[in-house]
């Protein structure tokens, strides 16, 4: 089952972006999360229209299952 840690922050002007990372590690912890999101918020890494993304908004892991059909040619 594939994984995707998908970590989203927003700016002032409601503008939100969010940053996806394939096969996160196993049992990360919410301080491990925390802490990772404010190191890019610290580190003041992404803006939009001069307005820098440093909000916490929300965090996730998104799993899912994919199956390939095999097509005829």
């Amino acid at each position: 089952m594939a994984q995707v840690l998908q970590l989203t922050f927003a700016n002032i002007a409601g503008n939100t972006m969010t940053i996806n990372i394939n096969d996160p590690k196993p049992n990360l912890t919410e301080a491990e999360v925390n802490a990772a999101m404010q190191t890019i918020i610290d580190q003041a890494v992404f803006s939009k229209d001069g307005f820098l993304f440093n909000v916490k908004k929300s965090a996730r892991i998104v799993e899912r299952n994919v199956t390939a059909i095999e097509l005829n040619s």
